[in-house]
């Protein structure tokens, strides 16, 4: 026997293969050491191979290698129980149990196969971790629930009958937003630390909690909500629900990662350049940003006031409905922009997908087509938004030196606290000179004016993302070429402060892709109604 299996009980059914329990005792040994040559050897080639574990399924030697190289050495372990069922003399069925010295115990589950070279290799693989207490990627504080419903079920009406009621729904708050009796994170450990306790809910929290829905947590986002990938230098990347391997989206990751892994059912996030619609297009959420200003936004942790908005991540479309309903037609909305209706009347710019992947650009076609030919939408017409370009670069402007004025004096205090990318965000909002900032506020009023003219009530229908969610492996230039692709199609919604619906109604071989519909300020209940009608058509 193996020095990893000497220990532990083994039980055969069959005849013990030659070399077998030799290999297994190999594999775990390049598990401790994290020696990504022999742990990419140890599976086998090909398109077939397949690894599991909670996270999902990866199928493949090359996304199961990849995958391997993301990761540090596993947790220290013995195996203490291995069962051996063998399926002839070259294959062979492994279960075992192994002990972590964390604590609790994991199960791995495997297909042995040796090859014409006469090397054991794994097929297929099942692993089951320890279930964690809970995921800090995904997750700063959790409770069961964390702050209980405002309101007393016994007393509410039954939800089928009320379009506001939350009762039974469970919240994933974004790390921006104050909930009594914590600080508030903002995605920053030392921000956490010097940030007060706070002694009310944000309006948002609130109006979830008065319609019946229990707060579960406090969920992560990028560090100070300065990103649209879901990528955090401090507690890690939260996994995509979606797409195993690939980065979540931000800056609501942790609000869409729970949500999308069933957590919780209602993510609280905000929507600055995308924060809502992005992770909601990456995981195959629903997702509605706001229009500006009809969700009062105090008690929440700003970036840049001109675009911020409040927006909810579901895995429906009633749901979202109903979360929207719940706070647009209460007291947190403001009286700025009462809910209207909106004629289902669609318009694209050809010029919006100019940057966006190939099967992307194939996917929005197809979809249109899709629609049209069901007679759920008449054509789009065509219309002509502006320089799509100049426009990013006027959203940029403006929303950098707003975002050096919100937490420039903290990072200025602690130097050395943001990872390198969000860092050179703020610092290209400190050199915006106020001149510059000012000619961008001027501009931006009148592109805004031309936005409301072209579209005129209208809906603009064009992709989420640029692309599907990009994997974790991929190099800064990629991040920052999607980056800048999808803020491209974002910043529109921003510059208009309209609102946004995300659709999960396409999909790409990359995984999935929303529909974003950008409507008239004020019309973010009609909209959801408008998007959840067009899912119907496509399903019919």
């Amino acid at each position: 026997m193996s020095d990893v299996t000497e220990t532990a009980p083994t039980t055969v059914q069959g005849e013990l293969p030659d070399g077998l329990v030799e290999a297994f005792d190999a594999y775990e040994r390049a598990l401790a050491d994290n020696d990504r040559v022999a742990l990419a050897a140890a599976f086998e080639e090909g398109d077939e191979t397949l690894r599991a574990d909670t996270a999902g399924l990866l199928v493949g030697h090359e996304a199961i290698t990849a995958f391997r190289g993301r990761r540090s050495a596993a947790p220290d372990r013995s195996v203490v129980d291995l069962h051996v069922r063998a399926l002839g003399p070259d294959a062979a069925l492994v279960v075992s149990v192994n002990a972590p010295a964390a604590g609790g115990q994991g199960l791995v589950t495997q297909l042995w196969r040796r090859g014409a070279d006469g090397v054991w290799r794994i097929a297929v693989a099942q692993v089951q971790a320890p279930a964690p207490v809970f995921d800090t990627r995904i997750w700063r504080v959790v409770g069961a629930p964390l702050v209980a419903p405002a309101a007393d079920p016994a007393s509410s009406s039954d939800p089928a009958d009320d379009a506001h009621s939350l009762r039974g729904e469970t919240v994933a708050v974004k790390d921006l937003f104050a909930v009594a009796g914590h600080a508030i994170g903002a995605g920053v450990p030392a921000y956490l630390a010097e940030a007060p306790v706070r002694k009310f809910h944000a309006p948002a929290v609130q109006a979830l909690l008065d319609a019946g829905a229990a707060l579960l947590g406090i969920a992560q986002t990028d560090e100070f909500a300065y990103s649209i990938a879901g990528r955090n230098s401090a507690y890690g990347t939260p996994p995509n629900g979606a797409v195993p391997g690939a980065i979540s989206g931000g800056s609501s990751s942790g609000p869409a990662s729970a949500v999308a892994l069933g957590h919780a059912t209602i993510g609280l996030g905000t929507d600055t350049g995308g924060s809502i619609r992005v992770p909601a297009s990456y995981q195959g959420l629903w997702g509605l940003r706001t229009t500006h200003g009809a969700v009062r936004r105090t008690d929440l942790v700003p970036l840049a006031p001109t675009f911020d908005t409040v927006g909810w991540l579901t895995r429906d479309a009633d749901r979202l409905a109903r979360a929207a309903a719940s706070t647009l037609v209460g007291l947190t909305a403001t009286s700025a922009f009462a809910q209207r209706p909106v004629a289902p009347a669609f318009v694209v710019d050809p010029r919006l997908t100019a940057s966006v992947s190939t099967e992307v650009r194939a996917a929005f076609g197809s979809l249109l087509g899709s629609l049209v030919a069901s007679g759920a939408v008449d054509r789009p017409d065509e219309v002509a938004l502006g320089d799509i370009a100049h426009l990013y670069e006027l959203f940029r402007t403006i929303q950098s030196a707003e975002a050096w004025r919100s937490h420039g004096d903290w990072i200025t205090a602690n130097p050395g606290s943001l990872a390198p990318d969000v860092e050179s965000r703020f610092a290209f909002g400190r050199s915006v000179t106020p001149e510059r900032e000012q000619d961008a506020r001027v501009e931006l009023a009148e592109q805004r004016q031309h936005l409301d003219r072209v579209l005129a009530d209208r809906i603009l229908l064009l992709p989420s993302a640029s692309s599907a969610a990009p994997p974790l492996s991929a190099t800064p230039a990629e991040f920052d070429a999607v980056r800048s692709a999808t803020l491209g199609l974002t910043c529109i919604a921003g510059i208009g402060g309209f609102p946004a619906v995300s659709a999960p109604l396409m999909r790409v071989s990359g995984g999935p892709v929303g529909l974003c519909l950008v409507g008239p300020r004020g019309s973010d209940l009609a909209l959801v109604e408008v998007a959840a009608g067009l899912a119907q058509a496509l399903a019919v």
